[in-house]
């Protein structure tokens, strides 16, 4: 099956499909009612937020592009019956109404969002004003330009070839960087690239002094004397995420010497032995009884707050659900083979998100990792990068293999796992596929690991126990 060029192609040409003013003209909600909201900080806090409010809608973080679509495609989940509500994902029949109402609701809410981070950089202006003073002007500039970044690189991923030679100067998706409503034109990958880490790289230079996480630390409390403006960083795409996005973006472009300096520079900043800005998840958080961390957050680098996480759980995960409608590792029962072949250490505290659910009539394996818990640590978090993702991609892109190992190994130590000795670096690859897979799960990013990598094999959704099967990837 021609996975990778179905989604190019299911997905890219259905669009065309549409007029090009109907798919490329997407206009800022309500213009953020733009004369009643920037007359002072205030105003352009809340136009922010209101971003981040979006992006976790349904149709974007809040499902689809984390634990939702982008999941299934990467074959987590045991999906053999063909009236399954994601089975047309897995045999990538895209042009199917489910399958394309998703990407296609997807597009339009990121560049809905774009159109939004676009007012917001022209209000902005060029340098801090009395309305916006620093540090308020560099950290909305440079939150704003990181997340119009973030969003085209995800739209890029998904509805873009494979990044290479052969396809970089293929048209791919249109970079908006500005306001007005006028058709812009499609770019090829290579100048999409070019524009994402150039306004990630403006967006670091805007937060490198003006970002409080660098020597205030993540402040995930409430500010005892005063607003919140500046706390709960953890919440934005602040500036140890924009930077570990900017090693992201250089490792799609398969940039391995600069997605490591950036990988490298950061892990220096945020563990050293007087500062550790993401501590590991500790035992005792992920164990507790009461209380379990099942979101390892003192780890995410960034996150949405989303309320209404527990609708991930409940609409695709709960027990309750009928099968069809569910995403499971099993076909209703107890079987653990599936989760077995995941994880190779059975201490590994990735595996406690599996556990054996009642609906009072069927147990079976569930997937509880968006499950609700009272009070609990990082409820209502949507993680979108975490400090896991840049020690995969140091070990990645080190070239000397006894270096990457211990990148990768710090990550399997973290996780209570016993350490692993690749032979070779094509052995690593491989092993650092297998952590993308238990390290990401619901969060989005293990299909797009297997998009940058071409691979050739994938799990297969029919079986309980994971066995590969073969894709023929051509672009």
């Amino acid at each position: 099956m021609k996975i990778l060029y179905k989604l190019k192609c299911c997905l890219i040409l259905s669009l065309f499909t549409l007029s090009c003013n109907k798919w490329v003209d997407v206009k800022p909600t309500d213009r953020l009612g733009e004369d009643q909201l920037f007359v002072n900080k205030e105003g352009y806090l809340k136009a922010l937020n209101g971003v981040y409010v979006e992006m976790a809608n349904e149709m974007l973080y809040g499902r689809t592009m984390t634990a939702g679509a982008i999941d299934v495609l990467a074959n987590y989940y045991y999906l053999p019956s063909s009236v399954h509500t994601f089975y047309n994902y897995t045999v990538f029949s895209y042009q199917e109404a489910g399958p394309k109402a998703a990407f296609n609701n997807s597009w339009v809410k990121a560049y809905e969002l774009i159109a939004n981070c676009n007012v917001i950089l022209e209000k902005c202006g060029n340098a801090p004003s009395q309305i916006l003073p620093e540090p308020y002007y560099g950290i909305i500039k440079g939150e704003a330009l990181a997340l119009r970044a973030m969003l085209h690189f995800d739209m890029l991923r998904l509805y873009g070839p494979i990044y290479n030679e052969a396809n970089k100067a293929k048209p791919a998706i249109p970079y908006v960087n500005k306001t007005g409503f006028e058709v812009q034109p499609i770019s090829s990958s290579e100048q999409v690239m070019s524009q994402i880490t150039s306004d990630l790289n403006a967006a670091l230079e805007l937060m490198a002094n003006t970002d409080p996480i660098r020597t205030e630390g993540v402040r995930n409390i409430a500010n005892p004397s005063g607003p919140n403006d500046l706390y709960y960083r953890q919440y934005r795409l602040n500036f140890y995420a924009a930077k570990a996005l900017l090693s992201r973006a250089y490792l799609w472009q398969n940039k391995k010497a600069d997605a490591l300096t950036q990988a490298e520079a950061l892990l220096t900043e945020v563990q050293t032995p007087t500062k550790t800005v993401f501590p590991y998840v500790t035992f005792a958080a992920v164990s507790n009884v009461d209380k379990p961390d099942r979101m390892f957050s003192t780890e995410v680098m960034f996150s949405l707050y989303n309320i209404n996480r527990v609708r991930v759980y409940n609409q695709l995960f709960d027990v309750n659900l009928v099968p069809n409608s569910k995403l499971s590792f099993t076909a209703g029962d107890v079987n653990e083979d599936r989760v077995n072949s995941i994880y190779d250490d059975a201490n590994d505290y990735r595996r406690r998100v599996w556990q054996n659910a009642s609906s009072g009539t069927v147990t079976a394996t569930t997937n509880v990792k968006f499950a609700d818990v009272l009070d609990g640590p990082g409820r209502y978090m949507m993680p979108l990068i975490r400090i896991s993702e840049v020690l995969l991609i140091a070990a990645e892109c080190h070239p000397d293999l006894t270096t990457a190992t211990a990148y990768f190994n710090k990550l399997r130590t973290a996780r209570n796992c016993v350490s692993l000795n690749p032979a070779n670096e094509a052995l690593l690859k491989t092993e650092i596929g297998k952590e993308y897979r238990r390290e990401m799960l619901g969060e989005g990013q293990t299909f797009f690991f297997y998009k940058r990598n071409a691979y050739a094999t994938i799990p297969n959704h029919t079986t309980l126990r994971i066995t590969p099967e073969k894709i023929n990837v051509r672009i």
